[in-house]
């Protein structure tokens, strides 16, 4: 997990407990799993006896970081901002200890608190004048934005990110004795500028550590699917999407991912890696991946509720477990079959099962066809054989009152909803 490191950091921590931060975006009110890397630092820190500190970038988040985007980002009020901060700290009490009195409780922190009252003309005298602009350009973030063709050039705005992010780590080194700074490597630039004017400013030493950016063996960006980012919240990404997209990752990015989002002991992920390579079919690292993660994030429960949902696609679940899932996670699983609209009143009435499924909804293309199938066996209805054609459906049959589910065979299935 260990990119680069400054001379020192190591023997740092080696010599007292030593507090550390890492920022955190807060445009939103969840994180997604592109924020994990930096959260299990965080974890990985506070486990070995150190105190981690969150800073919630409620001020930075204002303005845009160059390292992350080629365009500006969009302003956030105070409310939104205290919003997202709230969530975003429950959503961390899964991984740090916040609320024990131990020396190294965890910490959230919002920059946005020493800066809304700073005002321009102070700061830029105070911390401005130690930072010389030609240390700004060298960095490898501005370098990069200014000599992309596309762009429309860097706002003075974009270019102060850096002092305001060496501001906060100053303001942390006075106000928490915080001395050291982690992030991903597209972070090295912001964080050096931090300690060197901690060096400069207040003749102190503070350190950095990133870690590496996670990718994907493909080149594909982390993190992403074609519905967009992998969230920690179920608001935005169900249990089962969640425990999908860990369970769905290559063999070589399992192998990769295993080792930095889990809490697993080395001997037990080589092991893992080995059974992998035996028996790649079987898939062991994925399952693994999927069950650590899923269960850190969310719980046992929906991590057990996630693996039920796959085994009603993919295995021989029965009519019981279907009646389990919740709304969401139905239509998770069931994203991509083709869907039927039926109306309420026809429901309410009742009808014939070869009525609707030939008539009402075309899942077969005649009543002769869907005859022979129910015949051989071949059709089920939420999971339970279909052994009479002229069998009534009503609203009683009904999923969460919405849904009906027939399978035509072993992997057609096919999702009717009442409208």
């Amino acid at each position: 997990m260990i990119a680069d490191m400054m001379p020192g950091t190591e023997e740092q921590l080696q010599k007292e407990m030593t507090s550390a931060y890492v920022g955190i975006d807060p445009t939103a009110d969840s994180l997604h799993i592109g924020h994990l890397v930096s959260v299990m630092m965080l974890k990985h820190l506070q486990r070995a006896g150190h105190r981690p500190i969150a800073l919630v970038g409620g001020a930075t988040g204002m303005i845009g970081d160059p390292s992350m985007k080629s365009a500006e980002r969009n302003l956030l009020d105070e409310a939104t901002l205290r919003h997202n901060q709230d969530c975003i700290k429950k959503q961390l009490s899964k991984f740090l200890d916040f609320d024990s009195d131990a020396p190294n409780a965890a910490k959230l922190v919002n920059n946005y608190d020493w800066m809304k009252d700073y005002s321009f003309l102070n700061f830029i005298r105070d911390i401005g004048k130690h930072i010389t602009v030609n240390y700004m350009m060298a960095k490898e973030s501005v370098k990069k934005r200014l000599s992309r063709e596309s762009s429309v050039g860097m706002s003075f705005t974009e270019f102060s990110y850096q002092l305001l992010q060496g501001y906060d780590y100053m303001y942390l080194y006075e106000h928490e004795g915080c001395r050291l700074q982690m992030g991903g490597t597209d972070q090295w630039g912001n964080i050096t500028t931090g300690t060197e004017l901690i060096r400069r400013k207040l003749g102190g030493e503070a350190f950095a550590l990133t870690c590496p950016l996670i990718t994907k063996a493909d080149g594909g960006k982390f993190g992403k699917t074609e519905s967009g980012n992998v969230w920690l919240d179920r608001r935005y990404t169900s249990p089962y999407k969640f425990y999908q997209f860990w369970l769905n990752v290559s063999d070589a990015d399992a192998a990769k991912y295993i080792k930095i989002f889990t809490d697993l002991p080395k001997d037990e992920i080589d092991a893992l890696i080995k059974e992998q390579e035996e028996a790649p079919h079987l898939r062991p690292l994925q399952k693994r991946l999927a069950k650590e993660v899923t269960v850190m994030v969310h719980s046992q429960e929906d991590y057990d509720a996630a693996v039920e949902a796959s085994n009603i696609l993919f295995g021989n679940s029965t009519s019981e477990a279907l009646k389990h899932l919740d709304e969401q996670t139905l239509l998770d699983v069931f994203n991509g079959v083709p869907q039927f609209e039926v109306s309420r009143e026809d429901l309410n009435a009742g009808v014939k099962a070869i009525d609707l499924f030939t008539e009402k909804a075309a899942i077969f293309p005649s009543k002769g066809e869907m005859r022979k199938l129910v015949q051989s066996g071949g059709i089920s209805v939420n999971k339970e054989k279909l052994t009479d054609q002229d069998m009534v459906i009503d609203s009683s049959s009904l999923l969460d009152e919405k849904y009906l589910l027939v399978q035509r065979g072993k992997k057609n299935y096919y999702l009717l909803i009442v409208k």
